[in-house]
């Protein structure tokens, strides 16, 4: 599987960005449609990202951009795919009022930021937002609000710093 080689391949969540906004209950196949899942590149992926439910965005979104959902964001099948596609398309992170455990998981492994944010329904599609990680927060530049996340745990925010899971692991063996 491709994966960012390090850290600064991936956006910064600090820098504000346009909020894509989707509801409940997007799963994987939302995300990544199955009939796509016969690569594992990032890039690849990317030109899938949305495909049927809103066909713009993999023309559209920027590096940088933020997707943001309602409940149970991710849910559907365990595989890598589908947060994949997100980092493909250079997407800073992912804000939703609450996740499927295996995306939530895998999006941190691929060095994905992903916040719990239940002030999510109040950011609008074209919002420019941005994530402050360590705060557990998200600021909401257009609207001039403020929405608290669930922090990420340090550990955490040290796999996603170092760009994943293989990175992260990586570099603690080349010590």
């Amino acid at each position: 599987m491709t994966t960012p080689s390090d850290a600064t391949a991936r956006p910064d969540p600090s820098e504000p960005a346009r909020a894509w906004v989707f509801g409940d209950n997007i799963d994987t196949d939302q995300i990544t449609p199955s009939r796509f899942i016969v690569s594992s590149d990032p890039d690849e992926l990317a030109t899938h990202a949305f495909e049927d439910l809103r066909p713009e965005f993999s023309q559209s979104v920027e590096p940088g951009d933020f997707v943001v959902a309602g409940e149970n964001f991710g849910s559907g099948s365990s595989r890598e795919h589908s947060p994949l596609a997100l980092v493909g398309a250079g997407v800073s992170g992912v804000v939703a009022q609450s996740f499927a455990r295996i995306f939530f998981r895998n999006a941190i492994n691929l060095g994905l930021p992903v916040l719990i944010c239940q002030g999510a329904d109040a950011i609008d599609d074209g919002d420019e937002i941005h994530m402050d990680l360590d705060a557990g927060i998200v600021v909401n530049h257009t609207k001039d609000e403020q929405y608290d996340a669930e922090a990420l745990p340090q550990f955490l925010q040290s796999l996603v710093e170092q760009g994943g899971l293989k990175a992260y692991t990586k570099a603690k063996l080349d010590r």
